[in-house]
């Protein structure tokens, strides 16, 4: 042997050596992890060696190359790859590199991820992403190799299997955070937006550095639908994203959404966050620093739910020392000094105190009941319990009602930057006594003072006056108004005491107003604790026998009121007309009155307020009470009515009382040039208001019988018609409430489907451009018009399809031994299922009356694209019969796309399938009743000598012109599919239900092949094409015959 063979033969030994000892290395390391530092140290010794010089290398990927077969992962393998893993990254520490080890894996990794077995490009990417994470800072590993990884993970990023993508994005997760390829990040914020994979979203969330461009995505992810995916996104927003570097509105946001998620594991992640990360660390445990990043003024909400997990928690506690009496800096007798003695509070501290002193109180009721509820040694350490957390309140607040009245007065006199703090402060008042005569005589005046406290308000430039507020409340804060109800019933808790207090208040503030000396700055404030007063009254009755009678505050205020020429004296006057009209047992007549007239005559934010007293009272009492209020009788009662009398609200006489109050609210829809400002949270618009009532009528229709439920369809129709307009796609809150709306009414009842299969047709009418009177528009216009329509289609067959809530009672229903015996009976539902849906579609298709315009025909190709969305249950037989021979119709519609056809082919194969009996016809007096059950008695006729089948001869004898048979058969293929599933969609529709003329020719080609290929040149049918749109249609023929 020659010594270089000799040689050769040697080294392939001592290879083979080698892939044996790496082999038994990696076998071992199946079991457990706890060897693996033991063995890499074995693993290392043996590179090492002498023997091994140059053949670790091969040995060692020979050796491991049995783990890149298996298709399943295993817990074994798994240990196997993190051992090579770190191996390898343990070869590049220091100058163990110098070698080439890691970048010969490396290219031999790589090499795998290419290759077309799934395994193999697996656990190839698991190893590379292993050895990246690592890899110490000081590796020696050259440019070239980096470059070769990213391509090749970037590659891996768009794999098809999610395990892949997610090692993938693992791998280059360190390469994003250098900062030195944005590439990386941008694929990462482009593979998040289309990722379905929810482990791979994750792996995409912990992978991004932090960076403007990511925050908003990181955020975003918190509303993700995967658990794992929010928790990941609040572990990265917690230990990369410094407080500081959030927005407040973003810090709220992401409190809100974490504190509030329905998973107890992103709560705790949330939790984790906030304590040990926000708190702690970049507020040094101090909770008043923490409110202030928050801006608890604008977020109050969010405050509240942070201090309340956070004393939960234990994580804040009131300190030794701590007490709202520390703001009293010195004890004097003269008022004023005292006031000026005051250390006023920040709205931090006022927040703080109002929570903490809420969270002892109620801790104190709950151990006090505990100790009523237990005996012996526990229920004596439950109430010693409730006595220290009494004793801890009592401690923290003030010590006297006077000292607190001066406390909340000295705030007040500071104007409006400590207004809520004031508000804070006011709250608190629910946890003091006013069981003493002189403490309740003390804050009774404080009470009086607050109620008669000037609004406060602004000048302009102009020197004119601007109330400050929202206009219609107390203090020009709803918020407040609420406040200082809260501590006047505290104050006077018995029975008829706070209306008689506050009626005083009232009548006083009524004297300028009746005397007409009062500017519209009074007659707000006046209107405002009026509205105070009926808002929490119970009952008119209450209110008689006390300053101010319900009669005399109707009259002598709140009517005058709407007929001020200032707009919010007039809002403020409404909201108090819709109050006292809901203590009323009947409305009142001139109430009723001046309603109508505000909504009609007003202008835009007056009739707001008053369409939104109309829906409060109709829901309330009633449409017929109201209009019964106003002399509007029985015998034009809405329970007979299929349709609104619409009116031009514009043009409408002020003396016109013979329009109902839903006439007139739902006239208001199709008024289109109301105002309305989006400018912060301003939703006081009628097209809100109005969707937002008619959306109540319809979801409790089962409290307002007597409205008609033929109008229910009509209400519905301009909801969906409402949500899907281009006017309408900035009011969020309307948009909010109709999609709440729409995802809960169909899966109440029955009939609330029947209602939506029914408002079908009247929606696609409505919004369908170019058709049933609609404007069309630009090209774009009408595009857009269009797609709008096909959304809605779509929607309300997903409204159709959606199951009933109550599935359970359904089900039991229809497996009981009645419900089987009386077949019949339930073959008779097709009208609140998908089956009267399509029969709908169908007859809608077939009675269209602009089929050759482009308008026409898209609707139609629309409408066919929809319902072959339908399905059929096998138990309404004659739904399936009658739809069979509909399903012509459709055809002859959709002949120009040969998809859609094959679809409809396919339709009528299932419905054949269903059918029981085939080859049976459906009498022609049934088919007459079921279009009567869906309402399509007047829209749609039968012929009486549709049943009888034409002669064979063709009914007109004029030959199409030639130009259109050449254009309409290029080839003998196309015509043969198209004659091919003309034939099979004939087949398969043996029903004989006269629905469309197109029917006539059906059953003429059952009969004669030859009749049947004569009139399709003369008329279009099933095989027509756009082309032929101008070809006589089987009227034109008809009167051609006539003639």
């Amino acid at each position: 042997m020659a010594p270089a063979a000799a040689v050769a033969v040697a080294g392939a030994g001592e290879t083979r050596r080698l892939e044996g000892e790496v082999a038994r290395v990696l076998d071992e390391c199946r079991a457990s992890l706890a060897v693996h530092p033991r063995k890499l140290r074995e693993l290392a010794a043996l590179r090492s060696s002498p023997s091994a010089g140059g053949r670790f290398l091969p040995a060692f990927c020979a050796a491991l190359t049995p783990l890149f077969d298996p298709v399943k992962r295993s817990a074994a393998a798994d240990r196997v790859a993190r051992f090579a893993a770190a191996f390898a990254s343990a070869t590049a520490s220091g100058g163990g590199g110098g070698d080439g080890f890691l970048e010969g894996f490396l290219r031999f990794l790589l090499a795998a991820s290419a290759a077309a077995h799934r395994p193999a490009r697996l656990r190839s990417c698991q190893i590379i992403s292993e050895i990246i994470m690592r890899l110490p800072d000081d590796a020696e590993v050259s440019d070239e190799i980096w470059d070769e990884v990213i391509d090749g993970m970037k590659v891996r990023v768009q794999d098809k299997i999610p395990g892949i993508r997610a090692f993938a994005v693992r791998a280059l997760s360190r390469f994003a955070s250098d900062g030195e390829d944005s590439d990386i990040v941008d694929l990462f914020l482009e593979t998040l937006e289309k990722e379905q994979n929810a482990e791979v979203r994750k792996a995409t969330i912990l992978s991004l550095p932090p960076s403007n461009a990511t925050l908003e995505t990181v955020i975003e992810s918190t509303l993700d639908v995967s658990e794992s995916v929010r928790r990941a996104a609040y572990c990265v927003l917690s230990t990369k994203f410094p407080l500081q570097s959030l927005s407040i509105k973003q810090r709220t946001s992401i409190l809100h959404r974490g504190l509030s998620d329905r998973s107890a594991s992103v709560n705790s992640e949330c939790l984790k966050m906030l304590k040990d990360e926000w708190l702690m660390k970049y507020c040094s445990g101090d909770i008043i620093t923490f409110l202030r990043f928050l801006d608890v003024e604008t977020y109050e909400e969010v405050g509240e739910t942070v201090m309340g997990v956070l004393m939960k928690d234990g994580s804040v506690r009131v300190q030794d020392g701590q007490t709202i009496r520390q703001y009293f800096t010195a004890n004097t007798e003269v008022a004023a000094e005292q006031a000026s003695n005051i250390q006023l509070m920040d709205a931090e501290f006022a927040l703080y105190w109002k929570i903490m002193c809420k969270h002892l109180q109620a801790e104190a009721q709950i151990k006090g009941s505990e100790a009523a509820t237990t005996t012996g040694t526990e229920a004596a350490v439950y109430a010693s319990e409730a006595s220290d957390k009494n004793d801890l309140l009592d401690g923290v607040l003030p010590c006297t009602i006077s000292d607190y009245v001066d406390l909340v007065k000295a705030h007040l006199s500071a104007g409006p930057n400590y207004h809520f703090a004031s508000r804070q402060l006011l709250l608190l008042g629910e946890m003091l006594d006013f069981s003493d005569t002189m403490n309740r005589k003390v804050a009774s005046s404080f009470l009086h003072e607050l109620l008669t406290r000037p609004l406060e308000h602004e000048v302009d430039e102009d020197g004119n006056k601007m109330a400050i507020g929202d206009g219609v409340s107390l203090g020009g804060d709803k918020e407040w108004a609420k406040a200082v109800a809260e501590l006047a019933k505290r104050v006077h808790a018995t029975v008829g005491e706070f209306e008689m207090v506050v009626a005083t208040v009232v009548e006083e503030l009524a004297r300028p107003c009746r005397e007409r000396t009062a500017d519209f700055m009074h007659w707000m404030h006046c209107l405002a604790v009026t509205g105070l007063l009926l808002e929490n009254a119970s009952s008119l009755r209450s209110l008689q026998g006390k300053a101010i009678e319900p009669p005399e505050l109707l009259q002598s205020l709140l009517l005058p009121a709407t007929k001020q020429n200032h707009v919010d004296v007039q809002r403020v006057a409404l909201r108090c007309l819709c109050l006292f009209g809901l203590l009323e047992n009947r409305p009142n007549a001139e109430l009723v009155k001046q309603l109508r007239l505000s909504f009609i005559n007003g202008p835009d934010l007056v009739s707001a307020m008053a369409s939104k007293a109309l829906v409060d009272l109709v829901t309330w009492h009633g449409p017929q009470e109201i209009d019964q209020a106003i002399g509007i009788e029985s015998f034009n009662a809405t329970n007979e009515k299929s349709q609104f009398s619409t009116v031009d609200i514009s043009n409408m006489n002020d003396d016109d009382l013979n329009i109902g109050v839903l006439d007139i609210l739902f006239s208001g829809f199709l008024k289109d040039d109301w105002e309305f400002t989006l400018e912060g949270d301003n939703h006081d618009n009628v097209p809100t208001i109005l969707g937002e009532g008619f959306a109540k009528i319809l979801l409790l229709s089962d409290n307002y019988a007597k409205i008609s439920a033929d109008l229910h369809p009509v209400i519905l129709a301009r909801l969906v018609s409402l949500y899907f307009m281009e006017e309408t796609k900035e009011l969020e809150r309307l948009k909010q409430c109709l999609s709440v709306f729409f995802q809960h009414y169909p899966a109440l009842s029955d009939k609330h489907k029947r209602c939506v299969s029914s408002a079908f047709v009247p929606v696609m009418r409505a919004m369908w451009p170019g058709l049933y009177g609609n404007v069309g528009g630009s090209a774009h216009t009408v595009s857009k018009k269009r797609k709008y329509a096909v959304q809605a289609a779509r929607f309300m067959v997903q409204m159709v399809q959606t199951p009933l809530f109550s599935t359970e009672t359904t089900e039991q229903a229809s497996t009981s031994p009645e419900s089987q015996s009386t077949k019949q009976d339930m073959s008779n539902n097709f009208d609140i299922s998908e089956e009267g849906l399509a029969i709908r579609i169908a007859v809608e298709v077939a009675n269209c009356p602009d089929k050759k315009t482009a308008a026409g025909k898209a609707y139609c190709l629309a409408l066919c694209k929809v319902v072959v969305l339908l399905r059929f249950q096998q138990s309404e037989q004659k739904a399936i019969k009658c739809m069979r021979g509909l399903v012509n119709a459709l055809a002859a519609s959709a002949a120009s796309d040969k998809d859609l056809l094959k679809e409809l082919t396919q339709m009528a194969s299932r419905l054949r399938s269903l059918d029981e009996h085939p080859e049976e016809e459906l009498p022609q007096d049934e088919a007459e009743e079921i279009f009567k059950k869906l309402g399509l008695e007047g829209g749609f006729r039968l012929e009486s000598n549709s049943v009888v089948p034409p002669t064979p001869a063709p009914r007109s004898v004029r030959p199409p012109p030639s130009r259109r048979r050449a254009r309409r058969s290029p080839s003998s293929s196309d015509d043969s599919d198209i004659n091919g599933q003309e034939e099979n969609l004939h087949a398969t529709s043996v029903s004989r239900v006269a629905a469309t003329p197109m029917m006539t020719g059906a059953r003429s080609q059952r009969a004669s092949k030859t009749a049947a290929m004569s009139k399709m040149s003369a008329k279009p049918t099933v095989a027509s094409s756009d082309d032929q749109s101008g070809v006589t249609s089987d009227e034109d023929s008809s009167d051609e015959e006539s003639s």
